[in-house]
């Protein structure tokens, strides 16, 4: 065999190796050596934790096939279910702060990287994910977790009342609103964002108007409330 063929038979052999994602370094150190070795190290392409293995010594496997599951656990995931109405004070760079239930001494910070495109029906929620470092190791897959988003950097004063004085059928939410001597005008309103017990009104009730906070109980307990509502919803019914 000439020169020329042994040559272009071990660039063959060399680009075989690096199909099989062999590093440069290793073929090099063979193509030097010009040794035959019966074994390779065949490093991974990531680096973390084996979570799934599914290869025994000896076995023959084809191309394509999964030897290894690896997990890199220096950063997790964080899934949080996040209530409809308030999906739209969050985006993509959120901060958060999450407290797990395995350490509620220590809070870690996050990031929102991704929001699911589904909603889901039953709860009226949508999950978020929340990016965390893990640089100890010491937040494990499956934990339980609270999540208190920074949703707003800069502070802005909006209208707001109690959660409490809100009646919220599902498709409109109403508050009462007191007119004076005893008598009370049902408004429907537009909510925003939630906190502390309280929700933002960002159309149907002005600054300087009194609403009633317990509005759940007061209309099971004052007649006169029931027939007010009931005669707002037949009004404003879809005909």
């Amino acid at each position: 065999m000439g020169g020329a063929d042994a040559h272009q038979n071990l660039e063959g052999a060399m680009q075989r190796l690096r199909n099989l994602g062999i590093p440069e370094s290793r073929i090099r150190e063979i193509r030097e050596t010009g040794g035959n070795p019966r074994t390779l190290d065949w490093p991974s392409p990531a680096t973390g934790d084996v979570i799934e293995k599914r290869i025994i010594n000896g076995q023959r496997v084809r191309a394509g096939d999964e030897l290894y599951r690896i997990a890199d656990h220096s950063h997790v995931w964080v899934i949080a279910d996040v209530a409809e109405a308030d999906l739209t004070a969050l985006g993509l760079g959120t901060r958060a702060s999450v407290t797990f239930r395995a350490d509620p001494t220590r809070p870690v910070e996050g990031e929102l990287t991704f929001i699911y495109p589904e909603l889901r029906s039953q709860t009226r929620t949508a999950r978020v994910r929340i990016e965390v470092p893990n640089p100890d190791g010491r937040l494990k897959v499956d934990m339980y977790a609270d999540v208190v988003f920074h949703a707003d950097a800069e502070e802005r004063p909006v209208l707001a009342v109690p959660v409490s004085a809100v009646i919220d059928s599902g498709s409109r939410q109403v508050a009462l609103i007191a007119r004076g001597e005893g008598r009370f005008e049902p408004r429907l309103v537009k909510l925003g964002r939630r906190g502390d017990g309280y929700v933002e009104v960002r159309d149907g009730v002005t600054k300087g108007e009194e609403v009633v906070t317990s509005a759940t109980f007061l209309i099971d307990a004052e007649s006169n409330l029931k027939a007010a509502l009931q005669a707002f919803t037949q009004s404003e019914a879809p005909k």
